[in-house]
């Protein structure tokens, strides 16, 4: 890791720079398969698993005796750690309902506003080497308590044409209504245009790599909607002589370990502390099994030494972090002051992963800075806002006055007259 002393404010942004890669080679591979896909369908969809997953589906939805299989092949041990987890995701998502707001804005006019469901909810969610069986949860719960009618799940295959059992287990425990053996580009394009065999959804939710990222965010281009922006992980640390090197260290490893494009960033107002962390990095990252990618992630990343915690603040809040971890004497200070952080984890004892997996909050956050503008995966994410107004003829006659000189003042005319026939009839 990079070691940076004291920097700048007009150097930050240098400094914080993620390693994204261009995405214009991306785009074009991106554009293809979504042409083809549209007009070929299942056809495409075919094409496109069999070059990037190696492997000819006759059938691409996972059926009940495939899912009792899956049940099977799971630990009673694992199934109890979905279980805890799921029940803690689903406590802390319930508690984000909220009832009706009614409000009589004047006399006579009563408007409220109510939450509907997003009906037709697509996951997508990535297998490979780390399946993400936990992004079901993180998912799945909340969309089943919102009332979502429809929740799809696509996962790519693997070789055998088998989706990972964990993935089966927690999607039929958590709602999923319909599990789909397509990975990649050609499942977001599924999903955003529909084909025979993969339902066209209203929203799209899930993480992926590049091709994926870049293929939601062209599905907006027809009229779908997706959980937000996304890019490779990210965890930003902030801790001093309170701080536990060796649990540091591992927090900074277990995000550098997601992928090679990863980054992992200590702040920190004691240079004794950023030696011992760097030292309990070099130890820990031999009996990583991800070494590798670890190793490559570390080498995007930065140990920054500060001289006191409002600077420190200051450059987080400029980082806009997806996870911020505080081990701080002064974490009141940092838990007011955080303006910009995807989700905030507070002390020794909270390790990120805790996020990740059972702790109950959810772990879809937003990466590359957009948490400046950007909320992480929520019970409304799987919701809309509609706004209901009912007006009598009092309402009418207290409010249609404003109402005529604002629409002559725009030059809308029908707009007045549909507030002055109404008027009349009252007179």
């Amino acid at each position: 890791m990079k070691k940076i002393e004291n920097p700048k404010p007009n150097t930050w942004s240098a400094i914080l720079e993620r390693p994204t890669k261009t995405i214009d080679d991306i785009e074009v591979t991106v554009k293809e398969i979504f042409k083809e896909v549209q007009k070929k369908g299942d056809e495409a969809v075919a094409k496109y698993t069999s070059i990037f997953d190696g492997i000819t589906l006759d059938n691409y939805e996972v059926s009940p005796q495939e899912i009792e299989e899956a049940i099977s092949l799971i630990s009673t041990e694992l199934k109890d750690a979905i279980t805890l987890a799921k029940n803690n995701i689903y406590k802390f998502h319930s508690a984000q309902k909220t009832e009706r707001i009614t409000v009589e804005t004047t006399e006579g006019v009563n408007c409220w506003q109510e939450k509907r469901p997003i009906q037709k909810i697509g996951l997508y969610i990535p297998g490979g080497t780390a399946p993400l069986f936990s992004t079901v949860l993180m998912l799945a719960v909340p969309a089943q308590i919102a009332g979502c009618k429809e929740i799809v799940l696509c996962s790519p295959p693997d070789k055998k044409g088998k989706i990972n059992p964990a993935i089966l287990y927690a999607a039929q425990l958590c709602g999923v209504t319909k599990i789909l053996k397509v990975g990649g580009i050609q499942a977001i394009a599924g999903m955003t245009f529909g084909t025979e065999s993969i339902p066209k959804v209203y929203k799209i939710f899930g993480p992926g790599n590049q091709f994926v990222t870049v293929a939601k965010q062209l599905a907006t281009q027809f009229g779908v909607a997706i959980d937000m922006p996304a890019g490779p992980s990210e965890l930003l640390i902030v801790a001093d002589d309170t701080a536990v090197p060796a649990f540091v260290a591992s927090d900074l490893l277990s995000q550098a370990e997601h992928g090679t494009d990863s980054q992992v960033i200590l702040v920190s107002t004691s240079k004794k502390l950023i030696s011992a962390v760097e030292e309990e990095i070099q130890l820990q990252l031999n009996e990583l099994p991800r070494k590798d990618i670890a190793e490559k992630a570390i080498e995007n990343s930065k140990l920054i030494y500060v001289e006191n915690d409002q600077i420190a603040l200051d450059l987080i809040n400029e980082y806009g972090p997806e996870h911020f971890i505080i081990c701080s004497e002064f974490d009141d200070f940092y838990c007011n002051g955080i303006l910009n952080a995807g989700s905030v984890f507070i002390g020794n004892y909270t390790p990120e992963s805790a996020g990740d997996y059972a702790s109950g909050t959810n772990h879809t956050l937003p990466t590359n800075g957009y948490a400046k503008n950007y909320s992480g995966v929520n019970l409304d994410s799987f919701l809309k806002s509609m706004t209901f107004q009912k007006i009598n003829e009092k309402g009418i006659q207290n409010i249609g006055k404003a109402i005529e000189i604002m629409a002559e003042a725009e030059g809308l005319q029908a707009h007045k007259n549909a507030v002055t026939l109404r008027l009349n009839s009252l007179d």
